[in-house]
Parts: structure tokens; sequence; C-alpha cells
């Protein structure tokens, strides 16, 4: 197949428009990540308790603290489309980089139908309280699902500005409830002292309750996806992302604090909207509408980011042949990866299509966690390759290399957390990986040019 991707029809080449700042790579990744505050964390309490919920909270926080610091490093000086898979590319080689990259987009395509059930979900709730028992949440599904993929067909700045705006409308309605609350005087609204209780089953629950802590900051690492997107890489991703992390720590915090002090965490494992519910408690009709719409504007946001990043992984591997190139066009006008974000979107709502929303939240946080956990490899191997000191970076984590060596651990015990209840999806998805993988190195290998690993625009030397 011919590359028609990227040339215009005078024969210039197209690229990504870089016309993005902090504000837009802190919208992308904290957009993508909060809807987790406003669903899906919440069943980390039916495994391991409040108490373990809250661990889970803390300690998968460190998790993705790790991941946002060696991101933060690696993509300022790695500034490429495809975020981590373009680090395993140039890091680790073609097989690594072709399972990197679907471990991207099979993550937020996962994600992105997880934003549209509970899109679909929260109208049916609302419906019901309204009287109306017969809502058929499919149409919405599809209609959020092609809204956002149009916003992200006409342009990346426009998309990523909306993601601002209703993800920093999110996070202040988290902080409005947590006002409304009145943690300042204990026992006027939040019932800790009720209904908090023991480990129910034990430290072996809190490992398990580890899988779903996960959903409060799955997705922060997408802000590596904008990285051929922003003005200034060196400056913009570390600033965006690490201001990311610190939000969702804050944000997480905040809801559990929140929903353990109003809702028995018998309930509160299987609620589907768990900060709207815990809003409706309150008996406050002004909350409840807050949090009606920050759930919504959580969700719309986190699919938005979803399409964006799923649609740049796609879009790269098919520039670099890792998949066909047909998939690596740039559209002549709107400068997006426009056949890879329409190419996604059957994709994500056939799987919004099967309303199994712990299946489709466990195979994104999968496909993840399979990302994390070779980023302590690559961490190791970009320090050993590229010293510091021998090529300017625009930020360098601390610490090295205790945050490699705690992300591998805690990815592990993650992996065993996640084994402990969905063990079947886990053993099927780690054959679907492999099977694919075969699939890439006997028919689609052949197809890579392989030099493209070595021709990295590295920053120059220090002392240039």
């Amino acid at each position: 197949m011919t590359d028609q991707t990227s040339t215009a029809g005078d024969g210039e080449r197209i690229g990504l428009l870089r016309v993005l700042g902090p504000v837009h790579v802190w919208a992308l990744g904290v957009g993508i990540v909060l809807v987790g505050e406003f669903m899906g964390w919440n069943f980390s309490v039916g495994k391991g308790g409040a108490y373990g919920a809250l661990i889970a909270c803390w300690v998968i926080g460190l998790l993705y603290t790790c991941v946002a610091m060696i991101d933060s490093e690696v993509t300022s000086t790695v500034a490429a489309a495809g975020g981590q898979y373009a680090q395993a590319k140039h890091i680790m080689g073609p097989l690594m980089a072709f399972n990197v990259g679907l471990y991207l987009v099979m993550a937020y395509t996962m994600l992105e139908a997880a934003d549209a059930l509970i899109v679909g979900d929260l109208l049916v709730i609302l419906a019901e309280q309204t009287g109306y028992d017969a809502l058929d949440p499919r149409p919405f599904v599809v209609l959020v699902i092609a809204f956002l993929a149009f916003l992200n067909y006409r342009g990346v700045f426009m998309t990523l500005s909306l993601n601002f705006v209703i993800t920093a409308a999110a996070f202040v309605s988290i902080i409005i409830l947590f006002i409304g609350v009145q943690p300042w005087i204990p026992g006027a609204v939040l019932k800790h002292s009720e209904l908090l209780t023991d480990l129910p089953y034990g430290w072996i629950g809190v490992i398990a309750s580890f899988q779903f802590g996960i959903w409060y900051y799955l997705g922060i690492e997408g802000t590596c996806q904008a990285a051929e997107e922003v003005r200034s890489p060196s400056r913009s991703l570390p600033l965006g992302t690490m201001t990311g992390i610190i939000t969702l720590l804050i944000a997480a915090t905040l809801t559990w604090y929140i929903c353990t002090g109003l809702i028995p965490w018998e309930y509160l494992g299987q609620a589907t909207v768990p900060l709207y519910d815990a809003a409706r408690l309150t008996g406050s009709s002004m909350l409840q509408v807050f949090l009606f719409v920050g759930t919504l504007f959580a969700a719309t946001a986190s699919a938005n980011g979803c399409i964006n990043d799923a649609s740049r992984a796609w879009f790269s591997m098919g520039r670099d042949r890792y998949m066909p190139q047909w998939f690596g066009a740039v559209h002549p006008r709107y400068r997006t990866p426009y056949r890879s974000i329409l190419f996604l979107i059957p994709i994500a709502v056939s799987f919004a299509f099967t309303g199994l929303l712990d299946q489709v939240i466990t195979f994104s946080i999968l496909s993840g966690l399979l990302g994390y956990t070779f980023m302590p490899i690559n961490m190791i191997l970009f320090r050993r390759k590229w010293p510091l000191g021998s090529i300017k970076r625009g930020y360098v984590h601390p610490f090295h290399p205790l945050p490699a060596v705690v992300l591998m651990l805690l990815c592990i015990t993650t992996f065993f957390a996640t084994y402990l209840g969905f063990g079947l999806q886990l053993l099927a998805m780690m054959a679907f990986y492999v099977v694919v993988s075969v699939w890439f190195a006997k028919h689609r290998y052949k197809y890579v040019r392989r030099a493209d690993q070595f021709t990295m625009n590295w920053p120059k030397p220090v002392g240039y």
C-alpha cells in the first residue's frame, strides 16, 4: 500500500499541529482519569472494605506517581506521538513497541466504552427518578461516542480546550460536595464512626482491592500521547503530567472520604455512580444536581481524551508500518489522525453494547497494567544508553532507580490481585496478546522499517 497518509497534494509532508500547552496536557491526563473518582474505584470497597479501598487508593497512587515521574522524563526527551509506544520503539525495539502500542489502544478504547456505559446508566437512573422506567441507554452510548469522535476529527485544540472546561467543572463538583457534607463537623452529615468497619476479608481482600484502586488514576499516562502536538514538550509534558497526578491524588482521597462517610460499604462496593449516590443521600437537591452534572462531565471528558489517545497510538503504529499505513493518515485541513479516529469508533461501541461494566473496566485495567510493567525496564535502559549529562532533558525524576523498582513490584502485586478476582479474564487477555505478538512477528514485522528505531531526533548532547 502506498503512503498517502502523511503527504499533501503538492508533495509537502503533513504533520500534527503543535498547538497545545501545559493546560491542555493537564486536561488530557486528568480528563481521562477523573471519571474514576465518580465510578469504578468503589469496586475496590467490595473487595477489601472501606479501609482496604483507602490503602489501595494510596498504594496505587504511589504506583502512578512512579509512572508520572518516569513518563515525564522519557517523554519530554522522546517527544513523539504514541507516547510509551514511541519510547518502546526507540529504546527497546519493534516487538515491544508493537505490544505497548496495542496495550495503549485497548486500554483507552475499553475505557472509552466504560465511559459511554456510565453516561447511559446515569441517564437511566435519572429517568427512573422522574418516573420513566423504560429508557434504553444504547442510543445515548452511540451518540456520545459519535459526537466526541466528531470533535476529535475536527481538531485537537478545540477538543482539549473543551476537555479542560468540563474536567475542571467535574473536579469542582467534588470540592462542592466535600464542602457540602461539612467535614469540619464530625457526625453532622458524615457517619464514619458508624459506617467504617474492620477489614471484612482480611489482608487478602486489601490486595484484591488493588485491581480497582487503579481506576482512580488509570489514564494519566495519556499525557504522553500529546508529545507531538505540544508547543514545548520539555516544559509542557512534565508540568501537565505532574500537576495532573497531584490533582488526582487529592480528588481520590476526597472521594473516598465522602463516600465512605455516607454509604455502607456493602452497597458502596457495587454502586454504579457512588459520588452521585452520596449526593442523593445528603438530601440536598442542589448537591444532587451538581454531582449529576459532574458525573456526566467526567465521563464525557474521559471518553473524549480516550478517543484522542487511542487514535494517536493507532496512528503512530500505522505511520511506522506496524499496522497498515492507511491508518497513518493526517487530515489535510484539520491535521488530525482522522482514519484512526473513525476506525476505532465501532470497536468502542461494540464493547459498550455488552453492558458488562466490570468486565470492560478489567480489560482496560489489565491492558494499562501491562504497559506499566514494561516502563521500569524501559527507564533503566534509557538511563544506561543516555546517562544524565549526555543529552538535555526537560525533566529528571529523582531517586532513580527506586521509582522503577517500586513500579515493578507494585505491578506484580496488582497482577496477583487481578488474578484473585478475574483469573480467567487475565489468562485470556495474556493469550490474546501472545497470539497477536506471533501474528506480528510472522506477518507484519517484514513491513517495519527497522532503521526507524534509531532515527529519533534526540536532543543535542550537553555542551552543543
